[in-house]
């Protein structure tokens, strides 16, 4: 590995976590259950230490038989930039580990369709008709959470 480019990464504390999660609104959702891998870009929002996430369900997709699943999925945030034009990048990374609920009754009215228009970026929509799509709010309630970042200097 010595002759293998590298950087030093530390862990993030619980704040720089809950920050990256509240700002960086996309990432990548993994779904439990199932013989093959699933994993989807995702909109969310983190409120009082949970993710929410809007989806986009219809018949024929993966995504409704893998919220039927049990298991626990994952979820990752991640950045990087670059600081100089000598290849230094700065790089950070969340992963969120814990069991997705599909919200219904109350807790799923507190998401009407302004609050849902308001916390999430518009649904992407794959040649389906409107009418067929079903918008769901899921739940992650982390079980682990872990976050490294780039260290400094």
């Amino acid at each position: 590995m010595r002759h293998v480019e590298y950087a030093y990464t530390e862990g993030m504390d619980e704040a720089e976590i809950e920050r990256r999660l509240r700002e960086t609104g996309t990432g990548v959702l993994a779904f439990p259950g199932g013989p093959d891998a699933h994993a989807v870009p995702v909109a969310h929002h983190y409120e009082d230490g949970s993710l929410y996430f809007r989806l986009g369900l219809t018949e024929a997709g993966g995504k409704r038989a893998r919220l039927a699943a049990d298991g626990e999925a994952c979820y990752v945030v991640y950045g990087t930039a670059a600081t100089d034009a000598a290849r230094e990048i700065e790089s950070w990374s969340v992963v969120v580990r814990g069991e997705l609920t599909v919200l219904t009754g109350a807790a799923r009215e507190r998401f009407d369709t302004t609050e849902i228009n308001r916390r999430f970026s518009p649904i992407r929509v794959f040649g389906e008709a409107i009418e067929d799509v079903e918008v769901a709010i899921v739940e992650l309630a982390p079980a682990t959470v872990t976050g490294r970042a780039t260290a400094e200097g």
